[in-house]
């Protein structure tokens, strides 16, 4: 009897380690959700599903979640509130996690302490543009010109952007107050519209993304002045920083990868491992030059580091402003 209920009770152990060792296997295998709080075909959801493509090998399936809406909050509110087991992760964004935190009267979930960060994924330098025959006509090839222009002729320059709180109107809000000049914003329903206004000569300036620019720049119908990041961009190696004029002048673009908050650490690192590794393949590189994007892969304490000065940063730019979405 007593070897019987032995014997009953190893097989009973066995099924038990079975059940667990299935179960884990079963967690394994089931896919990394990666919410894209942008809609589908944009530069964040592409590049987002370049990277969920190189991954999963290491990883296993990523799956792409586009939940558009709010200015993104709706979908980066879902990574908020998601488990914490590394099973859902999501986009941070300049717009998510820098300016809409202080845009927005009220925010579904805290930037500051919501997310746990993994790695930046890219930065896309925002460029000062003007319409090239207004350009030729003011005689205003650099910032400094601009600015000198704007001096002498007070109150007679505008500038274009894609709306109230956008990145081109916070852009040029921020220009204007590092360079000490006044400029009329005109706000459009759009970046595209804010360019067309600006090629058609409606607009004397624009802060654009210089992914979308860029073809324009290329054509000899818009003069690319100034990037905005701190160094020159790889796309646009003759164009100078307006941080070479107005010092520390830096207003880009940038996405990154986070998880909920409260997620274990070993997860975050193996997740920002894969990622790192991912952005840094050479491939990745020349995929993501032809979007005008440029990889960054950093530490996710490096990353978190970044954000907090980025939500400061455009706490002061947007109030500044005195624009709000209610």
């Amino acid at each position: 009897m007593k070897t019987r209920h032995f014997l009953l009770t190893l097989l009973a152990g066995a099924a038990t380690l079975a059940a667990g060792h299935a179960t884990a296997q079963q967690q394994q295998q089931r896919p990394i959700r990666l919410v894209v709080p942008y809609a589908a075909g944009g530069p964040v959801d592409v590049t987002a599903r370049m990277l969920a493509e190189r991954v999963k090998d290491v990883l296993g399936p990523v799956i792409i979640d586009n939940k558009p809406g709010a200015g993104g909050n709706i979908g980066s509110d879902m990574v908020a509130k998601a488990p914490p087991d590394g099973l859902t992760i999501g986009i941070a964004a300049t717009a998510t996690n820098a300016v809409n935190p202080w845009l927005y009267s009220k925010m579904p979930f805290n930037a500051a302490t919501d997310f746990a960060p993994i790695t930046q994924m890219v930065r896309v330098p925002n460029v000062l543009v003007m319409n090239a025959d207004t350009a030729k006509r003011l005689n205003i090839n650099s910032v400094a010109d601009l600015i000198r222009y704007a001096k002498a002729n007070p109150a007679k320059l505008n500038y274009g952007s894609g709306g109230n709180g956008s990145a081109g109107h916070l852009a040029g809000e921020l220009f204007k107050k590092e360079a000490g000049i006044f400029a009329l914003h005109i706000p459009y329903n759009g970046g595209n519209p804010a360019q067309l206004a600006l090629i058609s000569g409606q607009v004397d300036f624009n802060f654009d993304n210089l992914a979308t620019a860029a073809p324009n720049i290329r054509s000899g119908k818009l003069k690319a002045i100034a990037v905005t990041t701190l160094q020159r961009s790889a796309s646009l190696p003759d164009v100078p920083p307006v941080a070479d004029t107005l010092k520390g002048f830096s207003i880009d673009t940038w996405w990154g990868l986070v998880a909920p908050a409260g997620t274990p650490q070993d997860v975050v690192a193996k997740l920002n491992q894969a990622f790192v590794a991912a952005l840094n393949a050479p491939e990745t590189k020349t995929r993501f030059a032809s979007l005008l994007a440029e990889p960054v892969g950093n530490s996710s304490e490096q990353f978190g580091a970044f954000m907090k000065t980025e939500l400061a940063k455009y706490e002061k730019v947007v109030k500044a402003t005195g624009a709000k979405v209610d």
